[in-house]
């Protein structure tokens, strides 16, 4: 286990990169899925890494408790090096209800995570659907627990605070809060 933090590629007001990626059905899943949505939170985030795993029940929450807003687990992982982070094992989660997302997808060759430049699980990207197009919000941690055995002040805290910016027509907070967790495992290296 590497310990990264996230770093910021893309600029708030960006055109989110487009995708289709699989999900756990082998579906096909675009971006341009989720337009009767008013943001979505993506988040690259795998089943071993202990960072990752610590935010399962947050990111259930947000799901659960914004209609207006999916949840969208990308697995990048290097599922040939790592078994657990495969789309068998993302299957299981799901099934299982460890994973209540509204999607969870696997990117098999890392190039979403890639245009997106997250680094670590996990890293999660808040975008607004303004008409259709989907642009940068947010960018950063989900709460101030950055350890996975740490308690946050409010559990999803900094992600909720930016979600409830955007749904209200607001920007979130400008300052950048690095998210921190295992570094992702490139299926090409």
């Amino acid at each position: 286990m590497v310990q990264t933090e996230s770093e910021s590629e893309l600029e708030r007001g960006d055109r989110a990169p487009d995708f289709s990626l699989p999900d756990v059905r082998d579906d096909q899943v675009a971006l341009a899925d989720f337009a009767d949505a008013d943001a979505v939170l993506l988040v690259f985030t795998c089943n071993h890494c202990p960072y990752a795993k610590a935010k399962f029940d947050t990111l259930n929450d947000i799901a659960a408790d914004y209609d207006d807003v999916a949840v969208v687990g990308v697995n990048p992982n290097d599922a040939e090096a790592y078994p657990d982070d495969s789309l068998e094992r993302m299957r299981e989660l799901v099934e299982d209800g460890t994973i209540q997302y509204d999607a969870y997808l696997r990117d098999e060759t890392g190039e979403v995570a890639r245009a997106y430049g997250a680094v670590c699980t996990p890293d999660p990207f808040l975008l607004r659907n303004e008409d259709g197009e989907f642009t940068l919000a947010y960018h950063g941690r989900l709460d101030d627990a950055l350890n996975p055995d740490d308690e946050p002040t409010s559990e999803g805290g900094d992600a909720r605070d930016a979600i409830d910016a955007v749904l209200a027509g607001d920007e979130p907070e400008d300052a950048f809060k690095p998210s921190r967790g295992c570094s992702i495992k490139w299926p090409d290296e």
